[in-house]
């Protein structure tokens, strides 16, 4: 549906790294869905489309998440003192089997849904569990929401508890199975993703027959990638042959790009906290996106990833919630422990790359993720129409604070999990 409207506020968005555009009291104009501009004064030949007003309401891009868990939404906030490897065994792995239960998939992904739906995320990448089923009812739940959404069900053909354990050609039959019955469907809004769960848990094998897939198929990837030092030690025993944890996946065309023809696979690897030069340069080459996951990092012991540095060099990043390593869904609070981590890494590892300012972890959530699915994620002339609007009201005078002083208390205040008031994708309003 091709929509014309009108959004009045006090308006936000990137513009680039460095730099919010910010306007007081001003129009965003929608035009079939698409930002054609914002105005202090809205031009005649606009007076006709349908006016939102949100007087001295903030109004901004949607957030971006580029890596969460819909299955371990039900445990967010337990187990925070395990490190990866533990807390997998303790709480993921148990959760995750009881998806086999079309009833609890429905459930509980009911639940992650509306979750979703209610937050400042417009556009996300999820991961589910290895079920077929359960992933396709993650699939219309999530279509039902309006967001824009990735969905991946899980490969583990190896190095997990044998309640999860499938074989290689039953994961890739149920894989293949599920991406044609996804099609079928004919969603407008929701798309399968390949995602092999992590170098530990898929065999080359494995690995082997979802670069096919890929191929195909057409589809995206995503995975995991040096994210734990324990991790990083076990990929290197399962894949000597391997220069580094990113190689193991390159060598089967399953980092961005495919070694045949040179072409480029939209692929998001969680994490990188560990990433050598190496692989650094090779996420860069192959436009792979680094979902940067700042709470689970900090939740599970991971470390802290050289974000600032990452900027620097060029690289594709964006944030990711990472539930229930992350214990919520607020890419508000990822904005915030981005840059609180980024701080830690600036004193205690690398005194050459400062914090992240309060304009790149704004950017990092918004333009900078939302480059992985187009022109997302900034008002700026031509791209979607991904808007949310936070009524701050209770907690600053909007005639006493600056548009970006009340910008950054609403983030620091995770004003996105309780004072949304208004949510439209791609130019669809949904709340």
């Amino acid at each position: 549906m091709e929509n014309n409207f009108v959004v009045k506020g006090d308006i936000c968005y990137s513009s680039s790294r460095n730099t919010i555009e910010t306007f007081k009291d001003s129009y965003l104009v929608v035009k079939n869905n698409i930002c054609e501009g914002v105005y202090e004064v809205l031009p005649s030949e606009f007076k006709d489309f349908t006016l939102y007003d949100y007087t001295n309401k903030l109004v901004m891009p949607g957030m971006i998440d580029l890596h969460i868990h819909a299955p371990q939404y039900s445990y967010r906030g337990n187990g925070m003192d395990l490190e990866l490897l533990d807390w997998l065994d303790r709480y993921t792995f148990k959760e995750e089997a009881k998806y086999k239960d079309d009833k609890y998939a429905l459930d509980y992904y009911t639940v992650f849904a509306n979750r979703m739906k209610k937050s400042a995320t417009t556009r996300v990448s999820i991961f589910g569990t290895r079920h077929k089923n359960a992933s396709l009812i993650l699939m219309d739940l999530m279509e039902k929401t309006g967001l824009i959404s990735y969905v991946g069900k899980l490969n583990m053909d190896r190095d997990c508890p044998d309640y999860l354990r499938e074989t290689t050609l039953e994961s890739k039959t149920e894989t293949i199975n599920w991406i044609l019955e996804s099609k079928n469907r004919n969603y407008k809004n929701t798309k399968p993703i390949v995602t092999p769960r992590f170098i530990p848990s898929v065999t080359d094998e494995m690995l082997f027959e979802l670069k096919n897939i890929v191929k195909d198929y057409k589809t995206a990837v995503q995975s995991h990638l040096s994210e734990n030092p324990s991790e990083i030690e076990y990929v290197k025993e399962l894949t000597p042959y391997a220069k580094f944890y990113g190689d193991a996946y390159d060598r089967f065309n399953l980092l961005g790009r495919v070694h045949e023809d040179n072409t480029l696979v939209p692929t998001i690897m969680a994490h990188c906290v560990y990433s050598n030069e190496e692989e650094i340069k090779l996420l860069k080459d192959n436009q792979v996106f680094v979902a940067h996951c700042p709470s689970s990092n900090l939740n599970v012991a991971s470390g802290i990833a050289p974000i600032k540095k990452y900027l620097d060099l060029g690289l594709n990043i964006g944030l990711g919630s990472d539930v229930a390593g992350g214990e919520t869904e607020s890419i508000f609070k990822q904005i915030v422990d981005a840059i609180k981590s980024s701080k830690m890494y600036y004193r205690y590892v690398d005194s050459n790359y400062k914090g992240l300012t309060f304009e790149e972890g704004f950017y990092l959530a918004t333009l900078s993720g939302g480059k992985f699915f187009g022109k997302c994620g900034s008002f700026m002339k031509g791209y979607d129409a991904d808007i949310v609007v936070i009524d701050d009201n209770g907690y600053t005078n909007p005639n006493e604070f600056s548009i970006i002083n009340r910008l950054e208390k609403a983030v620091y205040f995770n004003l996105d999990e309780n004072h949304l008031i208004a949510k439209f994708v791609h130019g669809n309003k949904i709340i």
